[in-house]
């Protein structure tokens, strides 16, 4: 097991597989003794718990990411700046950003 501590939100603790990550805690007596009755209704009352329609993985495909090429790139100081102020996974946007001016471009040309 590696851990390494970070400014912000405390200690990131990795694994090297799922067999070293300790036992999820139990869950509360309430929550088991919840009938599934209960547990739809609430899931049906939560505005954000949307039920998924039929066949919405009928057509359902695997995509794997692409990966990354790590690359040294000079940008000015201010740009850098606003993605950083955006926060965490800051890179991941300013790819996402480049992503879909390339997309654009290939739209225009094709």
């Amino acid at each position: 097991m590696t851990a390494r501590a970070t400014k912000k939100r405390g200690r990131i603790v990795r694994y090297e597989s799922l067999d070293d990550m300790p036992p999820a805690k139990p869950l509360s007596k309430a929550f088991r003794e919840m009938s599934d009755e209960e547990a739809e209704r609430r899931a049906a009352a939560d505005p954000d718990a949307g039920a998924i329609p039929p066949g919405f993985w009928d057509k359902a495909t695997v995509r794997l990411p692409q990966n990354k090429q790590q690359i040294t790139l000079r940008l000015d100081r201010d740009v850098i700046g606003w993605f950083k102020r955006t926060g965490k996974d800051y890179q991941s946007r300013m790819g996402a950003v480049l992503r879909s001016y390339v997309e654009a471009k290939r739209k225009r040309s094709a």
